[in-house]
């Protein structure tokens, strides 16, 4: 027996139909867009969702430094360890976007197995990466090491579990709407608790699949691991994991639960959209000063993160518009010469942040906040 998806109430009857209708507005507006625009914004959404998931269990590093690390940088302002976590997360998260539309997918036990091997593997042989854990195994209260706020099902019982759980993940509730099938899949895998290390992480990056899998939207903008991520939303994720019960407890009514990633997906929605006007907005800000100043349209790439993202390196610059090493060295030292950019740090850990002479109203539109409501407080 799994976990099973409650009875919504009209309020979250309400609360879905409203993310449904966020989610196909986003689909829009991404389909509207040059891809070229939004290039640079998937990859945030992507290292934010990396970031937002580490920072959950501890691993700490800066939204910008995944970003760098995506590019194949190695000089960012991290702890080896921080390194290894979150390029062993983004082999995961690339994996898992590959797969939202092969047409003959199937979950299996090999495919959690797999996953979790590439987010732990580098762990090995001491967390046994890809294996269910060999004993019983208790979650302490954040910040309370010595207090099990979960007692997690005996190791025998996995295999039987987890099958339950493919095949509940393949045909299980299938008219079910798929954003409540992925929270659902969620508990049931971090409760479950199948292997020695890396459940959160192994459980928030399934519920990402199954998102994904739904197809609206594309991977990138379909993760609520950032949100999940936020602070106050981690203690809030923690309280509510809670309700689940103290110990394998399937019975418990998982209306809490449902809840709270209905508020989820509708902040994280809300938050897309916003990022997706801003980013658009400064794209079309920086085209008219572009061509008023003389500068070069691909330039505007460079200027574009360096507003959004708050820096910007040739080497990313470079792969973006696809250049050889001199051109972009020439394109960069031209910005700086014009004061549009300014160079920090030397040599291979060198970026570039926005310059005394850069657009202060593209700066001003890029910092601008973004006031998120409570679809459960609405009127």
């Amino acid at each position: 027996m799994l976990y099973s998806i409650p009875s919504l109430t009209r309020e979250d009857e309400r609360v879905l139909a409203e993310v449904d209708t966020r989610r196909e507005r986003l689909r829009h507006q991404v389909l509207g867009t040059p891809a070229k625009w939004t290039a640079g914004l998937r990859k945030s959404l992507t290292a934010d969702a990396i970031a937002g998931s580490n920072t959950i269990e501890g691993y700490k590093v800066d939204s910008r430094d995944v970003e760098d690390l995506l590019d194949g940088e190695r000089e960012v302002a991290t702890s080896e360890e921080n390194k290894a976590e979150t390029l062993a997360y983004q082999n995961a998260m690339t994996y898992i976007q590959s797969l939202h539309d092969v047409p003959d997918f199937a979950y299996s036990k090999g495919l959690l197995n797999g996953l979790h091997w590439m987010l732990q593997g580098h762990h090995h042989p001491r967390r046994l990466a890809g294996q269910w854990r060999r004993r019983g195994a208790w979650i302490n209260e954040p910040g309370r090491p010595e207090v099990a706020a979960y007692v997690t099902p005996d190791a025998d019982r996995l295999p039987a579990l987890m099958g339950e759980l493919v095949d509940w993940l393949n045909d299980g509730d299938p008219e079910t709407h798929f954003l409540l099938r992925a929270a659902l899949a969620h508990l049931n895998l971090v409760n479950i608790h199948p292997w020695a290390g890396g459940n959160g992480r192994m459980s928030r990056s399934l519920q990402t699949l199954l998102i994904a899998r739904g197809g609206v939207l594309a991977p990138e903008f379909s993760s609520i691991e950032a949100w999940l991520g936020a602070p106050g939303n981690t203690w809030e994720y923690y309280k509510v994991l809670k309700t689940a019960g103290p110990e394998w407890s399937p019975d418990r009514d998982t209306r809490p639960w449902i809840r709270f990633n209905l508020l989820a997906y509708h902040q994280q929605a809300q938050l897309v959209g916003f990022r997706i006007e801003r980013s658009n907005r400064c794209w079309t800000d920086l085209e008219e000063f572009a061509a008023a100043h003389g500068i070069d349209e691909r330039q505007i790439t460079a200027l574009h993160d360096a507003a959004l993202v708050g820096r910007v390196r040739r080497a990313r610059y470079q792969r973006a518009e696809n250049l050889s090493g001199q051109q972009a060295v020439r394109d960069m030292r031209a910005l700086t010469d014009a004061g549009l950019l300014e160079a920090v740090g030397n040599t291979k850990a060198r970026f570039y942040v926005p310059g005394t002479r850069f657009p202060a109203h593209v700066l001003e539109h890029a910092a601008g906040p973004v006031r998120l409501t409570d679809p459960y407080a609405a009127d």
